[in-house]
C-alpha cells in the first residue's frame, strides 16, 4: 500500500513510527482514526504478530469499526489484533491469570444496576437513611465511589470538590465504602471499578504476571488518551514494562470530561512517564473551513496548558462566525428558529443544523419556541424540557388548578405528599367527585380545594394534605403563571430535596421555569407550548428532512453538522457560574467552548441574551463570555438584533 499518498506528511509519520513512545496530539477533525486504522494496517503488514497488538478505545463498537477497516485496507490477519475497551481487557487479563491476580478463577462482574443494588442494601442494614438526614441515594453512592477510585482521590476530597451537599457525612460514607469492600472481596465480587483497580495491583505486585502480559502485547496503542482517567494512565505504564512502545492518540484541547473521572494531564504527563516519547501533531482539519478554526485557534490559544497548535484547513474559504446580541431569552429562541427555517429553504438539511448548551436546562426557552414553529428536533445529553420529571411535578399543579378533571395531574401530584399512594389518591379523588361535577368557575373550584382540607387524613400527611389545597385555592386566586409558580414551589422544594440528589441542579431548572413563565399571560398558555410536541407538527406539515439536534456540547464531542448554533453565551452560563472559582474547571469550561465551535463545518452562530435570568448570579447585567469578549471582529463578527 502507498502509505505517503493516503495520508498527509503528520499522518503518514504517526503511521510509520513503530518503535519506541510516541504522543500523538490530534486536533479537532485532524482524522485521528484514519491514523490509527493505518496504522494498525501498517504493523500488520510489516510482519508484527497481530496477537502482539493491543488498540484500547473507549467502546468496543470503536475497536471492532477500527479493526474491520485496517482489515479492508491490508488483510485479514488485523482482525486477529486485540481490540476493546480497558474495562473488557481487565477482565480478560484477571480470568486468564487469576491465580497470579490474586483473585479467585469464579470472581462475578457486577453491573451498574448490581453494585447500586449492593450499596443499597448494606447502607438500609448500617441504617444510613431516614427522613431526618440527607444520606445520598444508591446511584449517586456509587458515582461517588466510583470517583474515588477512578481519580484516586480519597472520599473526602472527592465529597468537597464534586459533592458538597454531602460532605457532612464523610464518616459515614467511609464506614460505607469500607463495608462494601469487604463484601465484594468476601464474595469475591468485582465492579467495573475493581476490574481496573485489581489489573492495577496485580501488575505492581506480581513482577511475573507484569512481565508476561508486556511480552504478550508487544505493540499497545490508546485511543482518546485525553480522557483516560490516572488509573488507566497507570495500568498503560505498567504494560509496557518489557518494552516502551506504545502509542497514544488524543487531543488535550477536548478533555472535558473530568467530572467522569478523566484526567486531561495524563495528555501532558505523558512524556514524563515515558521520558524517549516522541511528539507528532496532527494539525490538518478535514471537517471545517479556515474561518472556523480560525475562531477556535483564538479560542483556545489562552489555554494555561496545551501543546502549542493551530488548526488549518484547505477549505480557505467560507463566511466567519457571527455573534448575536438578543434583547432576552425569548427573542434568541425566536432567531435561531427563524434561521432554521431560512436554513430549511436554502435546502440544508434538518439533520444538518444542530444547537449546543452548556447544560440541558439552557434550551427550555428553545424547546417551546421550535413547537411553536412546527420544527421538529431530538435532544442528546438530558431530558427534554417537558419530560424532566420536577418539571411535570412542578406543572402537575398548575394542571389541577386549571382543570381539576385532570386526573393523571391529580395522581401525580398527590403521590408527592409522603404515605399518600394510589389508593389514597383514589379515596380522595372519589371524595371530591371529580368525575361527576364541572369547574368552569373560579368559586367552584375553590369549594372543590376546600373540600379537599374536609378529606378524613391520616395523621401522617394531613398537615400536607391541607397545604396542597390551600396552594391549589392560592393558585386560582392568582393571575399571573410567574405568582403562580412562585406558590408551586414554596410547597414543591422541600419534596424536591427530599426526592433528589442533585436537587441544586434542578432547582435551578425550576428558576428558569420561572422565568420563562414571567412573558406568558396565562398558565393555559404556558402549558399549552410546555404540551406541543414538534415532532407531530413536523408530520403534519410533510417536509420531512430529518430532526434539528438539540444537544449539550458534552454529547455533542465526535459529531459534526453542517450549521451549528451555540446558545447562551453569556458569562455566568458559558463558562458556568459554578465554574469561574476554581481555575481548572474554568480551564475545562475553555475547552468545552473549542469542543463546541469545532463541530460546525460551514456555518456557526453564538448568541446570547442581554436581558437574562441570572439563576443565583449577582445583579450585575448580563455580558457576553469571557471566552469570546475579546475576539477581533476580524475572525467573529457581531450583530445585535432589533
Amino acid at each position: 500500500m502507498d502509505y505517503e499518498s493516503e495520508l498527509n506528511e503528520s499522518q503518514y509519520r504517526a503511521v510509520t513510527t513503530i518503535d519506541g513512545p510516541l504522543l500523538i496530539v490530534a486536533g479537532a477533525g485532524t482524522g485521528k482514526t484514519r491514523t490509527l486504522v493505518y496504522r494498525v494496517a501498517r504493523l500488520v503488514e510489516t510482519g508484527v504478530r497481530p496477537e502482539s497488538v493491543l488498540l484500547l478505545t473507549f467502546t468496543r463498537r470503536a475497536a471492532t469499526s477500527m479493526l474491520a477497516r485496517a482489515a479492508s485496507l491490508a488483510d485479514s490477519r488485523c482482525q486477529r489484533v486485540s481490540g476493546g475497551t480497558f474495562h473488557s481487557m481487565a477482565y480478560a487479563v484477571l480470568r486468564k491469570y487469576a491465580e497470579l491476580a490474586g483473585v479467585e478463577r469464579s470472581f462475578t462482574v457486577l453491573d451498574s444496576s448490581d453494585t447500586e443494588d449492593l450499596i443499597d442494601l448494606l447502607r438500609r442494614q448500617m441504617n444510613f437513611r431516614g427522613k431526618e438526614r440527607r444520606f445520598p441515594r444508591k446511584r449517586t453512592l456509587c458515582a461517588i465511589f466510583s470517583m474515588a477510585a477512578n481519580k484516586l482521590m480519597p472520599l473526602g476530597d472527592v465529597l468537597k470538590r464534586y459533592y458538597p451537599q454531602f460532605a457532612r457525612e464523610k464518616g459515614d460514607l467511609e464506614q460505607l465504602l469500607n463495608a462494601f469492600e469487604s463484601y465484594k472481596r468476601e464474595r469475591q465480587m468485582l465492579t467495573y471499578d475493581d476490574l481496573l483497580v485489581r489489573l492495577r495491583d496485580a501488575l505492581e505486585e506480581n513482577q511475573e504476571l507484569c512481565q508476561r502480559l508486556s511480552e504478550q502485547y508487544r505493540y499497545i496503542m490508546v485511543d482518546e488518551y485525553q480522557d483516560t482517567n490516572r488509573l488507566q494512565a497507570q495500568i498503560v505504564r505498567l504494560m509496557t514494562a518489557a518494552h516502551d512502545n506504545v502509542a497514544v492518540v488524543g487531543d488535550e484541547c477536548q478533555a472535558i470530561y473530568s467530572f467522569r473521572g478523566a484526567s486531561f494531564k495524563n495528555m501532558l504527563e505523558f512524556p514524563e512517564l515515558f521520558p524517549k516519547a516522541q511528539l507528532i501533531k496532527l494539525e490538518e482539519n478535514f471537517r471545517s473551513s479556515q474561518p472556523i478554526l480560525n475562531l477556535a485557534n483564538e479560542i483556545i490559544s489562552d489555554a494555561s496548558e496545551s501543546y502549542a497548535k493551530r488548526l488549518f484547513s484547505r477549505m480557505t474559504e467560507g463566511e466567519p462566525p457571527m455573534l448575536v446580541s438578543a434583547g432576552d431569552e425569548n427573542e434568541q429562541s425566536r432567531f435561531v428558529a427563524e434561521r432554521i427555517e431560512e436554513l430549511r429553504e436554502e435546502g440544508v438539511p434538518l439533520h444538518e443544523i444542530a444547537v449546543l448548551f452548556r447544560a440541558s436546562s439552557h434550551s427550555f426557552d428553545l424547546e417551546i419556541e421550535l413547537g411553536k414553529h412546527g420544527i421538529p428536533f431530538r435532544k442528546f445529553g438530558g431530558i427534554k424540557f417537558a419530560e424532566s420529571a420536577h418539571i411535570k411535578d412542578a406543572l402537575s399543579f398548575l394542571r389541577v388548578a386549571l382543570n381539576p378533571a385532570d386526573t393523571l395531574s391529580w395522581f401525580r401530584a398527590l403521590k408527592l405528599i409522603d404515605h399518600i399512594g394510589d389508593a389514597t389518591v383514589q379515596q380522595i379523588l372519589d371524595h371530591l367527585g371529580i368525575e361527576r361535577r364541572e369547574f368552569r368557575t373560579v368559586r367552584a373550584k375553590e369549594s372543590l380545594f376546600n373540600r379537599l382540607k374536609q378529606f378524613p387524613a391520616r395523621a401522617s400527611y394531613k398537615d400536607q394534605l391541607i397545604k396542597l389545597a390551600h396552594v391549589l385555592r392560592t393558585i386560582v386566586e392568582q393571575k399571573s403563571p410567574h405568582a403562580q409558580l412562585s406558590t408551586v414551589l414554596r410547597l414543591y422544594r422541600p419534596i424536591l430535596k427530599s426526592r433528589y440528589d442533585d436537587y441544586p441542579r434542578r432547582q435551578r431548572d425550576l428558576e428558569h421555569l420561572q422565568a420563562i413563565a414571567k412573558r406568558y399571560k396565562s398558565a393555559a398558555e404556558l402549558l399549552a407550548d410546555v404540551a406541543l410536541d414538534p415532532s407531530d407538527a413536523a408530520q403534519r406539515d410533510g417536509r420531512g428532512s430529518g430532526y434539528v439536534t438539540l444537544s449539550t456540547v458534552h454529547s455533542a464531542k465526535g459529531l459534526e453538522w453542517n450549521t451549528l448554533f451555540v446558545i447562551w453565551m453569556t458569562d455566568g452560563w458559558f463558562p458556568s457560574s459554578r465554574s469561574v472559582e476554581e481555575f481548572e474547571d474554568l480551564e475545562e469550561e475553555r475547552r468545552l467552548l473549542y469542543v463546541a465551535a469545532t463541530r460546525a463545518k460551514q456555518h456557526l452562530y453564538f448568541t446570547y441574551p442581554l436581558g437574562a435570568y441570572r439563576g443565583g448570579m449577582p445583579d450585575a447585567p448580563p455580558v457576553v463570555s469571557r471566552f469570546l469578549e475579546f475576539i477581533p471582529d476580524t475572525i467573529l463578527s457581531r450583530a445585535t438584533l432589533m
